[in-house]
């Protein structure tokens, strides 16, 4: 299908269409033609007033549920809710049951989602079960396509299986995923160890567990070389060392979730579950250092860390809620409350070379990757904005601004109603 997008204003700080309105022919998934007047003649128009388009944003941490937990995500709906939240690719962590630790089961994943709109690429476990006792068949998942190796929020507990595990994977370049948190001085933490936890008496998850881990982490890359990204990190002390391994030439990146930098422990005040999130939130100080680590680019991604919780385990006491927050829907909104519209699609279009992702420019000639939308006046975040099959949403009731309209994919395209 022919597909000419009207008036649309491109957003992309490093093209020499940034700024301004153009219309955009695509033919056979491919752009045919960039130009300020394109007849629509037999092409199907996208006429949307407003239409703000840019490169296809990214996902670094995205959860569903399929398969074992359907009832949470399943892959189809997922991949739906991604492409009208503006996502083109996104990564998918192998929180499953059972977990993602072979090749079987990265292949199950890719044909699961191959009709989908938006490019679906699965992580495989670290290790098996990512219970981190004995490393998952690496190697063979990459085969299959998987981008990287995680044991979603869960610490490699043994550190010698992340040296063995470096050490190996440059045999075939492989990307292996480190949750920084020393699961002993965590043990049955529940929010952040801090003034909330002190004050209300829960059991709190320190700082210095992150830190902690991060130093091994960090100390194991720089013995062993490879490459290593370190998913979600949440406190000003992870930023600093990030930015001192970046220093020493250590091949390691960062993610941070957006709802580490929207908000503090203080949500946390009057028990609502919804914030109940792993890694914690930290202090108004850790979230500022956050932020910065993002603008000055220590922060690689930021990610929704998209994690569907049933009701039946996120509606509940604070001490037995389940950890995670929905965060498609309203990543976009969420971050044009911190950056400014440049900034945040900065933000969005980074970060999928590190995983081996193609990155497609809106230009002549490129193949199609492409996300729209608006910047709409304020609005309240409510459930009718979501549309994932769990509704635990930390954004409910949060002003924003901006909405995804779609995405086109080669000659597929997905357009909001």
């Amino acid at each position: 299908m022919s597909i000419v997008l009207k008036s649309a204003k491109v957003i992309d700080a490093e093209s020499k269409y940034h700024g301004t309105k153009q219309d955009i022919l695509i033919i056979k998934g491919k752009i045919s033609k960039i130009s300020k007047s394109i007849p629509s003649g037999r092409y199907k128009e996208i006429n949307i007033d407003g239409l703000h388009v840019s490169k296809g944003w990214f996902d670094s941490s995205v959860s569903f549920g399929e398969p074992g937990y359907e009832e949470r995500e399943t892959i189809e709906n997922g991949g739906l809710i991604a492409g009208k939240s503006g996502f083109t690719n996104i990564l998918l962590n192998p929180n499953t049951k059972p977990v993602i630790d072979t090749q079987a089961d990265v292949s199950f994943i890719r044909s699961k989602s191959d009709k989908l709109v938006t490019n679906i690429h699965p992580i495989g476990a670290f290790t098996l079960s990512s219970k981190s006792q004995e490393l998952a068949e690496l190697k063979d998942m990459q085969e299959s396509g998987a981008v990287g190796f995680y044991d979603f929020k869960k610490p490699i507990t043994n550190p010698n299986l992340l040296k063995t595990a470096l050490l190996y994977s440059q045999t075939f370049n492989g990307l292996l995923m480190s949750f920084p948190q020393d699961q002993y001085l965590s043990k049955d933490g529940v929010i952040n160890e801090g003034f909330v936890s002190t004050s209300y008496g829960i059991k709190g998850i320190p700082s210095l567990s992150e830190e902690t881990q991060l130093i091994r982490d960090i100390k194991i890359l720089e013995y062993t070389g490879g490459k290593l990204h370190i998913p979600t990190i949440s406190c000003k002390s992870s930023v600093d060392l990030i930015r001192q391994a970046k220093d020493k030439g250590l091949n390691i990146t960062c993610s941070v979730a957006i709802h580490n930098l929207l908000f503090n422990e203080d949500k946390l005040k009057d028990f609502d579950t919804r914030y109940k999130v792993l890694p914690p939130l930290r202090t108004e100080l850790d979230r500022k250092a956050l932020i910065k680590g993002v603008e000055d680019g220590t922060i690689d991604m930021v990610t929704s860390d998209h994690s569907p919780i049933d009701i039946d385990n996120k509606k509940m006491d604070i001490d037995n809620a389940k950890y995670g927050t929905i965060g498609l829907e309203s990543f976009f909104g969420a971050l044009l409350k911190i950056f400014d519209l440049e900034k945040t699609i900065k933000i969005l279009t980074s970060g999928k070379s590190r995983f081996g992702i193609k990155d497609y420019d809106i230009e002549e000639g490129s193949p199609s990757s492409i996300s729209l939308f608006s910047i709409s006046n304020q609005y309240i975040f409510s459930k009718s904005n979501i549309f994932s099959k769990s509704k635990n949403s930390a954004f409910l009731g949060t002003k924003m601004k901006g909405r995804p309209l779609g995405i086109i994919v080669g000659e597929k395209f997905l357009i909001n109603d």
